[in-house]
């Protein structure tokens, strides 16, 4: 998705089913394919999630074990997008932060891929 013109304060939920023969997911919110300010990644068979940044090349990863994700499951994501950071709340309720490293103060660029099959997306 494009065009979003998404300000810091804005929370985005996303709710679905992961694939029974998943390796993982990725949402990615940025201003498009190579300009990345989050890029968060499930990945279920190092059991960790890596979050990253991308402008033209990848950022340093951000590593965290707290994987509550699993294939075959419904699942929700919550990401709140702030001028310092991301926030991502975990279907657990656990919260993990990703610093906005590239500064960015709209977003326009979504993408969903890998093993999530989207059944909402609220944007408030």
């Amino acid at each position: 998705m494009t065009n979003l013109h998404l300000k810091p304060g804005t929370t985005l939920k996303i709710k679905g089913r992961i694939a029974d023969e998943a390796d993982g997911f990725v949402i990615n919110l940025g201003q498009g394919t190579d300009k990345l300010g989050l890029h968060f990644n499930p990945r279920f068979k190092e059991s960790t999630i890596v979050c990253n940044s991308r402008d033209g090349n990848w950022g340093k990863e951000h590593r965290d074990s707290h994987l509550c994700f699993s294939p075959g499951s419904e699942t929700k994501v919550t990401l709140a997008f702030h001028s310092d950071e991301f926030k991502v709340e975990l279907p657990d309720g656990y919260e993990l932060t990703f610093p906005n490293r590239l500064g960015y103060s709209h977003l326009s660029y979504l993408s969903i891929k890998g093993g999530l099959q989207v059944s909402s997306l609220k944007l408030n």
